[in-house]
């Protein structure tokens, strides 16, 4: 009578368990005898009053009794060579119960649940498996999905996994359930029929159920003849007219097999995770302050739990979350990364932060991946980032562990750790375009951020001196960064990847010689970042180097200022180009007087200084300098050198600015003719002066040949650069301008959409570059008509400029220019004639009376006047011709 202990109230078959018989003859004599006794005492009919008819009667039931109770006995004990075999034991199980753990809140889980729930209204011949690392509550999912079954009249059956004796247990307690019949139990315990086959049998014969199996960790050891679960013959099958709901940490498709729907458990969102903290300890602040911590704990489930339980504790130490997440730098190891004295049992161990993963890596290594715990160990040790696999080699094994490793090993540790959800893939939901072969990013992982230090905290208790993993790390890092120096474009991706790591060998060197060779390394990989665009990197790799080698050598040293001058120049190529300014003008100082005012050093810094001013608006100075620096570099390197190229372009470019467009387009056709003969055609600098001829014809009113040129360009440097380089994007962004210029506005505003996209997700929303893509897609809107759209691009793209580049930069004043016009596109002039009077006095000041952009203030800002003087007549007329009228 185990079943109706439990609840489940279905219906039961006849002879549906042992027992039944005997059931049945108790219910016969006391009908017999509640028969008699009612007859007896109330008014019967005359047969019965008769003792010769009644008493016969009552003879006869009680025999029929007596023969259902022998016929019980003999079936239980099945003749005298048959003994109570394990099929018995299964059906009258007490020991584990088949009712739900209790669940009180989810938070976050939505998407999963509402799978879950359709998979269960409409079971169509497969399983479902919530997995994931430990501690991301897919028990607590499980559970969920139980207790909102229940409430609609599913029959829930929960089976916790033990070892694959319980599981059998289990699992025949649930068929009993749903009414197996003796008959079909004999014929298991006669060894006539698989059990399990029996079992999934009555399954699929019984509707509205769900079972869980909750911590299938391990499935290869459910069945105990090893039968894999892929092949559905063993107790895991996706067959029945209800639901098979799993959890494990087994994210494997294969394990699982094609019938299988797996809901991988990610971290919560920030605003779920913060709920969590909140539901737990009420009183510990806000909510902001809540998914700040939450943050900090990576919104892991297990984790929030803990902190919350522990906030809530009123003899804690910390008693808010902001004193808590500001205690977890310092006191990791204390408050989660605690020693539990229980923690040898996986029941205790799944509910402590520390030990739910070790629990992983001992399965992983009862699988026989023994490497798997130290490469965990080793990844833990790296930067919060994305790590390249290529890094990760048997001869890193060996120098840290002293263990020999092979390729195969490796990999399938890394597997094993990626199956149990101990690594992840990095998450990139932005489009991209179609890349190049080149451009396929390497294989690479990401920790979670509390597995990592989790991690790296065992280590410091499992080796008594960490040094050695630190060398063996910082030896590889340095071969991994020098191979990817020399691969060249190729290695562009893999540099991307190893920059946020590099800083780590830094925190090693003990000597000037030391420091020499990792500078070496790190300058050689910063040059890499920058050609491949990647100027952030770049910039934060010449910060480490710059900081390191001004402690160590002093600011004034020669190796001391190239790394500054790396720096100024990455974020020139972020577009801060006041800093890069600053940092220019203070190398280039240094320079001329350490090492003289002709050394090519020197001289490079004063191109860039030039370069910066220039991207401020500053195209006089700019002009200056570069003027300055081409004949400096003509007399000292030489007139084909590739620097006094670089100089003649970038005068070019100041004219341009200028708005010297006839002088900028002969400077750079000459600068285009001399890099193709001594660079080559498809040489980045031959393809940047080709960009560069091509925009300044198109401000000439050649837009054909520009188009022509654009375009070429954007192929080339696709092919040559990659499709998503900061270049090729200025390609395409230029192209799409000077199709604007021709009056094909459809496609510019394809291409600038497209641009705008792309810019944003490499460069960032607020680099100067970007703010220009909107500005231009507002340009070609505007062309099409569509003022109001234009109008609030112009609008955003003008107040992004005032805040990145300041008031006074032309592209502020471009934008306020064309907000101007927009808006008397929109019959609003009274705003237009203000813009267009505002950006008249300061174009004046800055540019000159004659400057082309301020002729353009000043003829806008007539035009302007005259169509608000118009409209002011039109609208006088109407009002009159209104008056006259009514």
């Amino acid at each position: 009578m185990v079943v109706e202990d439990e609840g489940v109230g279905m219906t039961r078959r006849r002879g549906a368990w042992a027992g039944s018989a005997v059931m049945g003859a108790a219910a016969v004599v006391t009908a017999g005898l509640g028969l008699v006794t009612n007859y007896a005492s109330v008014s019967v009919p005359g047969w019965a009053a008769d003792p010769w008819v009644v008493w016969p009667v009552f003879a006869v039931l009680l025999a029929a009794a007596v023969g259902l109770l022998w016929w019980d006995r003999r079936l239980d004990t099945g003749g005298p060579a048959t003994r109570l075999t394990l099929v018995d034991r299964l059906a009258g199980s007490r020991h584990a119960s088949l009712r739900r753990p209790h669940v009180e809140r989810i938070r976050g889980r939505g998407s999963e649940l509402a799978v879950l729930t359709r998979m269960l209204r409409r079971p169509q011949d497969e399983l479902a498996v919530v997995c994931g690392a430990g501690g991301l509550g897919k028990t607590t999912v499980a559970a969920q999905l139980a207790a909102l079954a229940e409430e609609d009249g599913w029959h829930v059956f929960w089976v916790r996994w033990r070892d694959s004796v319980d599981l059998a247990q289990q699992m025949t307690r649930v068929a009993v359930a749903c009414g197996l019949s003796e008959a079909e139990l004999e014929a298991a315990r006669a060894g006539q029929q698989s059990l399990p086959d029996v079992v999934w049998r009555q399954l699929a014969s019984a509707r509205r159920w769900l079972l869980v199996l909750d911590n299938i960790d391990e499935p290869q050891t459910v069945d105990p003849d090893g039968e894999p679960v892929a092949h559905y013959r063993g107790w895991i099958r996706p067959h029945g007219r209800g639901l098979l709901l799993i959890t494990s940490r087994d994210t494997s498709e294969q394990t699982w097999g094609r019938c299988a729907r797996l809901l991988p458990l990610k971290p919560l969102a920030v605003t779920d995770a913060g709920q969590v903290l909140l539901d737990v300890a009420a009183r510990a602040g806000t909510q902001a302050q809540a998914q700040e911590l939450a943050e900090r704990l990576g919104r892991l489930p297990l984790a929030l739990h803990a902190a919350g339980s522990y906030l809530a504790t009123p003899t804690s130490r910390y008693q808010t979350f902001e004193r808590y997440r500001q205690a977890l730098d310092a006191e990791l190891g204390t408050l989660l990364g605690a020693e539990h004295p229980d923690a040898s049992d996986p029941d205790i161990a799944r509910t402590v932060v520390r030990h739910t993963w070790e629990l992983s890596l001992d399965q992983l290594a009862a699988e026989g991946h023994m490497p798997a715990r130290p490469l965990l160990r080793l990844l833990a040790l790296l930067a919060p980032a994305p790590v390249p696999l290529s890094l990760i080699t048997p001869g890193l094994l060996n120098a840290a562990t002293g263990q020999s490793a092979t390729i195969a090993g490796v990999e399938a540790a890394l597997a094993g750790l990626y199956r149990y959800g101990l690594l992840g893939l990095p998450e990139d939901p932005s489009p991209r375009p179609q890349p190049t072969v080149d451009d396929d990013p390497p294989t690479q992982v990401v920790l979670h951020p509390l597995v990592r230090e989790i991690s790296a905290l065992a280590l410091t208790g499992e080796t008594s001196d960490l040094t050695v993993w630190h060398r063996a790390l910082v030896t590889r890092l340095a071969e991994a960064a020098d191979d990817t120096a020399d691969a060249g474009r190729s290695g562009w991706p893999t540099a991307r990847l190893l920059a946020p790591h590099l800083p780590l060998l830094l925190n090693h060197t003990t000597t000037p010689q030391d420091l020499d060779d990792t500078a070496d390394t790190l300058n050689r990989l910063a040059d890499v970042l920058y050609d491949a665009g990647t100027y952030a990197s770049a910039h934060a790799l010449s910060r480490h180097l710059l900081q390191a080698q001004t402690r160590v050598l002093g600011p004034d040293h020669p190796d001391s200022l190239a790394s500054r001058h790396r720096l100024a120049r990455a974020l020139d190529g972020m577009g801060q180009y006041a800093q890069a300014a600053d940092h220019h003008r203070h190398t280039l100082d240094d320079r001329t007087r350490v090492l003289g005012p002709d050394h090519p050093d020197t001289l490079t810094s004063r191109n860039n200084l030039a370069n910066a001013l220039y991207g401020m608006g500053q195209y006089t100075q700019a002009a200056d300098h570069h003027r300055h620096t081409l004949d400096d570099r003509t007399r000292v390197l030489g007139p084909d050198h590739p620097d006094t190229l670089t100089s003649r372009n970038n005068l070019a470019n100041a004219l341009y600015g200028m708005g010297q467009y006839t002088q900028a387009a002969d400077h750079h056709r000459h600068t285009l003719d001399d890099r193709t003969r001594v660079l080559g055609p498809d040489h980045p600098d031959t393809l940047t002066s080709r960009n560069n001829l091509a925009n300044a014809l198109n401000a000439m009113g050649h837009c054909e040949q520009a188009v022509d040129l654009h375009r070429q360009t954007v192929d080339d440097r696709a092919r040559v650069l990659g499709p998503d380089h900061p270049h090729t994007l200025a390609s395409r962004n230029n192209l799409a301008f000077a199709l604007d210029g021709m009056g094909q506005y459809a496609q510019a505003v394809d291409l600038h959409r497209q641009t705008l996209d792309d810019r944003a997700r490499v460069l960032g929303p607020d680099h100067p570059h970007t703010l220009g893509s909107r500005h231009n897609l507002a340009d070609a809107l505007e062309g099409l008509g569509h003022y109001a759209e234009a109008a609030d691009l112009y609008r955003q793209a003008f107040t992004a400029y005032l805040r990145v580049l300041g008031p006074d930069h032309p592209n502020t004043l471009g934008s306020r220019h064309n907000l101007a016009i927009a808006l008397e596109g929109m019959g609003q002039y009274a705003q237009a004639v203000d813009h267009h009077r505002q950006n008249l006095a300061v174009r004046t000041g800055l540019l000159g009376p004659d400057h082309p952009d301020t002729l353009l203030s000043r003829d806008s800002l007539q035009a302007a006047l005259a169509a608000s003087r118009s409209a002011h007549r039109l609208r006088d007329r109407r009002l009159r011709h209104r008056a006259i009228t009514d």
